[in-house]
This record gives structure tokens, C-alpha cells and sequence, in this order.
């Protein structure tokens, strides 16, 4: 029988609040004012490109100044959305520990993560210090990162070994990694990588234990929340990297995948903290198991559609090469209809199947009601129909108790009193 949480979330109160509400205005005011110091650096260093790169701009239409503040702009309005949302999260619940943890993910890592931000990148190596303040405030980045994903939602390590594997982490990875030069970026691939694996399916490992053995209600839909903004963003992200590459490793001279790469990365990245900012906040929590069908389900749609479509588009155009040893438009044409006449039915086949495969209660519960109403439209026995409706919700609903009271008839009930 799995347990729930009922304890409050740990809150903190008198000296300890002070300090810790000190604590994080000094590491935001760092983090934020690190970034700010940052931008005149990378503006001029992409305002003054090389000859390649100038080159490259040209093709496109582009001048070095538009360039460089299309860059910035980007950065800052990604960091921009991370720091609002961390201090909001921060005015409305720095005595919640939790809160005050995402907070500071929120503020530290978005400004300073190599995945998505490039901008700090260009005051590293000017002075020793900054360099040290960069290598401590990336530390914590990631150290909150990984807590956030030991302890949310509650605020508890769950499992309890948990704290164990954040100890061991927090030294022998990210510690050795920010602060030494024998950290994980000088280890053997396969080593780096299943290390980057090891850490991240241990954090798979403890939000699924805690969604199964502990949380309660709404910390599940908190949750999902996360869950879904999160692996959301990573799919984008992973895909964007894979198709047209990381703007941090395009050559300079990629002018035109670089902006598109940054674009992406930026959307899907937003996504994080919006997800984590709902459900912190949690001042009104949708119902996140409706966006996620219908992600599943266009999400799913969208790409059999543009298989479909390309795929068709190639295999017509042989098709007309065999017959009249050229190419021809009707292909796509005929593409456009298929996909046109395809998507109603492909998508009711879609929604079925995930319907099926990941909401089978709420599938079972669809068709027992659908069920019920043709019977209730045919039916005429009303002790039937009674023990039927009671059955009904019993099945759909599951409640700990159902009864049905009907009203006496008052004409009825006047006839039996006159006799």
C-alpha cells in the first residue's frame, strides 16, 4: 500500500529566513549582474567578425550590428523569462524551502547554462576572478538543478538514499568538473557519458518512486507538470541538436543554422520554467493530463503527416520519372489531397490509440458511458435503469460509496393517501 505525504512542506521562519531571503539576492544580483556585464563583451565580439563570417552575413542579407543584437536579444529575452518567473516564485514564497530552491535554480542556471545562453561565454578568460565567480555560480546552477529534481515537490529526499547519490554527485561530478581539471570533460567518452547518463536516469529514477509510492494528488499534477515541460524541452532541444546542430559547436561561418539553432533552443528551453513556475505557483493548476494528450496526439499527427507527405511526394515523382522520364508537379499536388484527406481519420486512429495505450481508465470509463446512453435511450425499466446508473458510476468514478435516492411521485403518493 503506498503512503502519502500530509506534512507541511519545510518553511522557514525568524534568523534562518533573513538569511536565506540575503542569500538569494546576492546569488540573483550575481547571476543576473554576471549576464548584464556580459552583453557589451559579446556584442562587440560578434559586431567585429572575422572575413568568413562577414562573408557568411552578406550572403544572407545580414549586417555584423543586426547580427550581434539578434543574439543578445535572444539571450536576454531567454534569460529575461527565467529570472521573472524565479522572482516571482521568490516574492510570493521565499519562506517555502522548495520554492527558495527553485527560485535560485531558476535565476542561476538560466543565465549561466552552456546549453542555451552563449553570452557569459564572452567575459570568460578576461581576469581570474570572474573566472572563479563564473566556475562557483555554474557550480550552484547545477547543484540546485540537481536538487530540484531529488526533492520536488515535497521538499524531502525521496527515496531517502537520495541525499546519499546528491553527496556523491554534487563532489565527484559537478564538483570535479567546475573546480578541478580532472573533471568529467577530461574523461574517457564512454565514461563521461554514462556518467551524464547516470545522473539523469537517477533522477527519472526518484521523481517515479515518489509519483508512485508518496505524492499526493495535486503533487502529482505538480509533477506532470514539470515532467511534461521539462522532457518537452529536451526532445526539442535534442532534436534541434541533432538536425541542425548546437550553436555553440556551428563554425562561426554557419551564420544562418546558428540563428536557427539559437531560435529553437530558446523555445523549447522557455518551456522549463513556465512548466516549473505553474507548478510551484500553483495558483491555478490546469489540467496538464488534457495538454498532454493533445501534445501526444498532434504531436504524433504532425509527424506521420510529414512522412507521409514527402514520402509520397518521392515515391509519385518515380513513379512519373518511369512513365514519362521526368518530374512533375502533380506529385506534390497529389501529396497536398492525400495529407488533406488523411488528417481527420488520422487523427481519430491516434486519439483512439493513446487513448488505449495511456488513458485507459478514462478509455474504459468513455465507453462504459457511451454504453449506459444507449441503453438509457432504449431502456424502460426503471429498477433496471437504476441498478444500471449506480453500476455506471461505480465503474467510471470508483467512489468509496455510491447510493441512489429517487423522489416519490406526489401523485402517487396523493392516490395511496386517499385510499
Amino acid at each position: 500500500m503506498s503512503a502519502r505525504i500530509s506534512q507541511p512542506l519545510p518553511t522557514l521562519r525568524g534568523r534562518w529566513l533573513l538569511l536565506a531571503r540575503a542569500a538569494w539576492i546576492a546569488v540573483a544580483v550575481a547571476s543576473l549582474g554576471t549576464f548584464v556585464a556580459a552583453v557589451p563583451a559579446r556584442y562587440a565580439q560578434l559586431a567585429h567578425p572575422t572575413e568568413p563570417v562577414r562573408t557568411a552575413l552578406a550572403h544572407q542579407g545580414l549586417s555584423a550590428g543586426a547580427y550581434a543584437f539578434y543574439n543578445v536579444a535572444l539571450d536576454t529575452l531567454f534569460v529575461s523569462v527565467f529570472a521573472v518567473i524565479g522572482i516571482v516564485i521568490f516574492w510570493r514564497r521565499s519562506d517555502d524551502a522548495m520554492a527558495l530552491l527553485v527560485a535560485t535554480m531558476l535565476v542561476v542556471w538560466g543565465g549561466l547554462n552552456d546549453l542555451f545562453v552563449l553570452t557569459p561565454r564572452a567575459i570568460g578568460g578576461m581576469n581570474p576572478v570572474v573566472d572563479a565567480a563564473l566556475d562557483l555560480l555554474t557550480y550552484v546552477g547545477y547543484i540546485t538543478w540537481m536538487l530540484f529534481f531529488y526533492l520536488f515537490p515535497s521538499g524531502r529526499f525521496v527515496p531517502r538514499w537520495t541525499r546519499w547519490l546528491a553527496l556523491l554527485w554534487g563532489v565527484a561530478f559537478f564538483g570535479l568538473w567546475n573546480f578541478t581539471p580532472f573533471g568529467p570533460l577530461s574523461w574517457p567518452p564512454l565514461l563521461f557519458n554514462a556518467a551524464v547518463l547516470a545522473v539523469w536516469a537517477s533522477f527519472l529514477v526518484a521523481q517515479v518512486y515518489r509519483y508512485v509510492r508518496v505524492s499526493d494528488a495535486t503533487q502529482r499534477q505538480q509533477t506532470k507538470w514539470v515532467v511534461f515541460g521539462v522532457a518537452v524541452a529536451l526532445a526539442g532541444a535534442l532534436t534541434t541538436i541533432f538536425t541542425v546542430g548546437a550553436a555553440a559547436d556551428l563554425p562561426p561561418e554557419e551564420v544562418g543554422p546558428k540563428m536557427l539553432s539559437m531560435l529553437l533552443m530558446d523555445a523549447f528551453g522557455l518551456l522549463i520554467p513556465l512548466s516549473i513556475g505553474i507548478a510551484v505557483l500553483r495558483a491555478r493548476l490546469f489540467d496538464i493530463d488534457v495538454i498532454i494528450n493533445r501534445t501526444l496526439v498532434y504531436g504524433s499527427l504532425t509527424a506521420t503527416l510529414i512522412a507521409l507527405y514527402f514520402g509520397g511526394i518521392v515515391v509519385l515523382q518515380r513513379l512519373f520519372v518511369l512513365l514519362t522520364g521526368q518530374q512533375s508537379t502533380l506529385a506534390v499536388v497529389a501529396s497536398t489531397l492525400l495529407i488533406a484527406a488523411l488528417f481527420n481519420p488520422l487523427r481519430r486512429r491516434i486519439q483512439a490509440f493513446i487513448d488505449r495505450r495511456f488513458y485507459r481508465r478514462k478509455y474504459d470509463a468513455r465507453k462504459t458511458l457511451e454504453a449506459f446512453s444507449t441503453k438509457l435511450r432504449d431502456g424502460t425499466d426503471l429498477d433496471a435503469l437504476s441498478n444500471d446508473l449506480v453500476g455506471v458510476v461505480r465503474e467510471t468514478m470508483q467512489p468509496a460509496h455510491v447510493s441512489l435516492w429517487l423522489r416519490p411521485d406526489k401523485a402517487s403518493k396523493g392516490q395511496l393517501t386517499d385510499k
